[in-house]
């Protein structure tokens, strides 16, 4: 069975956490198998033993027979190696569902996140999918990992009834119907228990989120003097959490309490009853024996089965998280019959704003409000919908990875990964030599990788932390001429940098792309002057373009947006 995206038929609704669940577990029938029936034969085992036991009791000792003893006592470590060896391989599978249950969650979590693309941001918190990964994984692996041990309770629980129902209706008529009814008190509990682990998982994605904005935006915060309003806003919401986790600890302490409590009213209520059946003849000393291992037996399945109620409930509320991403669908999704797209540069056009790229031409982009760039180069890179043809060919007939190959979008929301440099600028390992160290020099970045302590071997942190704002930007930069994309649209790719680096850039550009399709939305002067082409946008139309001294001296609106470039 293959658990599919969104919009498939095998596509899982809002209440199939359950399904995902069984999904996990089908992942690996043979282990999983395995796992339960070694679960129910080490129960097996153990369920046997005071029968064993009672007969060694009854006929070795009371009627002194030492060839029975001897019998009794070489099958009681028969049981004894049974359960031991069934114990073991019973963990080793245990293990091995927990790690797969937990790790598939993060390889389905990873191809929905990849999945979604740039969508992503806009769908889900960051910290959704760090809770997903990192605690939600915990609870659904230990939610497979129990069901092993939880069916082998309930075949030992089944067993020690009919034997009891066998030796004293009685006796076993007190764990056929007791069980279910302390059981079902249980189950009382698993419903608030449901209710506030899902409120509790749901503050704890939220204020992931909130400590993942925070950090991130630190040093803006400390600019403008913003940290004490956002410290107060976190220390909020963590009280917020801290009241949710005790409403859970409440009652999770009852069901923990249960798992003492229901245990212990069997073994006083049946060695009870056992008792007084011997003393008035009915069982004998045998039996009382084998009744007392019974009740001291099923304190084990009867904690299991409480268990099982408490991680299942857990792994529920987890799963019901992954598959809301899980059903999340991308913006855009390949049309049914995609259409091919000549090989070759050509016209990259939006209908929309009347832009039109050249091919093979540096075109600088410049528009009196930033958004207006933003959305053209979404439109552009089929990020957001709309009129765009490549070699006149609708870009929403043209298969995404075809799309994605023919034309990159590169911005300041691009991150750095951590890793080694060389494969953070080359993560496909496919540029030819020399091509790292060229686009590090048109990006004026060269001073960066030597003053990195192994250069381009050295390693760099999360987030590239370590470098300034605009050296991270220059980074970027370099990544993606080392893609060297058959149209490349850069979206202020300047903006972090000094007028000197700018400077530099704005000279190597264009040779570093020469011959290929380049756009930057960009309004510096420095920038736009070494443009083959320039492209006024005003109220996202298109007004006025040619080179950069033509706009100046003829379009006044183009020279008043240029000219608070220059200002500033």
């Amino acid at each position: 069975m293959r658990f599919s995206p969104a919009g498939d038929p095998g596509t899982p609704d809002a209440r199939s956490a359950t399904r995902y669940l069984v999904w996990l577990a089908g992942r690996h029938p043979v282990i999983f198998g395995a796992g339960l029936a070694l679960g129910v034969i080490w129960m097996l085992a153990q369920a046997l033993v005071p029968a064993v036991l009672g007969r060694a009791v009854e006929a070795g000792l009371a009627q002194r027979d030492p060839d029975a003893l001897v019998r009794w006592s070489l099958a009681l470590l028969g049981l004894g190696l049974v359960q031991a060896v069934a114990g073991i391989l019973r963990h080793r599978c245990a293990v091995h569902n927990w790690l797969g249950a937990a790790y598939r969650t993060v390889q389905v979590t990873v191809d929905a996140t990849n999945r979604l693309g740039a969508a992503l941001p806009r769908r889900v918190a960051a910290g959704e999918v760090v809770s997903i990964g990192t605690a939600d994984i915990e609870h659904i692996g230990g939610a497979i990992d129990i069901t092993a041990r939880g069916v082998g309770s309930v075949v030992g629980i089944v067993t020690v009834a009919v034997i009891l129902l066998n030796a004293s209706q009685p006796l076993g008529l007190v764990v056929v119907l007791g069980v279910p009814l302390l059981m079902a008190l249980v189950a009382l509990l698993i419903r608030p228990l449901h209710r506030q682990q899902a409120a509790y998982r749901d503050s704890t994605g939220r204020l992931t989120a909130r400590a993942a904005d925070i950090v991130s935006g630190l040093r803006v915060l400390r600019g403008v003097g913003g940290e004490p309003v956002l410290s107060e806003r976190y220390r909020q919401r963590s009280q917020a959490l801290r009241a949710d986790g005790l409403r859970v600890a409440r009652v999770e302490s009852l069901l923990q309490a249960a798992q003492i409590l229901v245990p212990g009213v069997f073994v006083v209520l049946v060695t009870w009853l056992g008792a007084r059946f011997a003393l008035r003849g009915e069982i004998s000393a045998g039996e009382l024996v084998s009744f007392y291992g019974y009740t001291a037996f099923l304190v084990s399945p009867l904690r299991n089965l409480t268990e099982a109620a408490d991680k299942l409930t857990r792994g529920h509320v987890a799963a019901r998280r992954v598959v809301r991403l899980l059903r999340l669908a991308p913006e855009f999704t390949d049309p049914a019959t995609p259409v091919p797209v000549p090989a070759g540069p050509g016209e990259l056009a939006d209908a929309r704003s009347g832009l039109v790229l050249r091919p093979g031409r540096l075109t600088a982009l410049a528009t009196a409000t930033p958004q207006d760039a933003t959305e053209i180069a979404d439109r552009l890179g089929r990020y957001a919908d709309g009129d765009v043809t490549l070699h006149g060919v609708p870009l929403r007939d043209v298969a995404l990875a075809t799309v994605r190959e023919r034309i990159l979008v590169a911005d300041n929301d691009a991150q750095l990964f951590s890793g080694v440099l060389r494969t953070e600028l080359d993560p496909h390992d496919r540029a030819e030599p020399g091509a790292v160290a060229a686009a590090l020099a048109a990006a004026s970045a060269t001073d960066i990788v030597e003053a990195l302590p192994g250069g381009l071997d050295g390693e760099v942190a999360e987030r590239g932390r370590e470098f300034s704002g605009g050296q991270r930007q220059r980074l970027r930069l370099a990544r993606a001429l080392v893609a060297d994309p058959e149209t490349l649209i850069l979206v202020e790719p300047t903006s972090a940098v000094d007028a000197h680096t700018e400077a530099r850039i704005a000279e190597r550009l264009g040779p570093a792309r020469h011959g290929r399709t380049t756009l930057v939305c960009t309004t510096s002067p420095l920038v736009l002057g070494h443009a083959d082409h320039v492209v006024f946008v005003e109220d996202g139309k298109v007004v006025a373009e040619g080179r950069h001294e033509e706009l100046l001296a003829a379009e006044p609106r183009y020279a008043a947006t240029v000219s608070r470039e220059e200002d500033r």
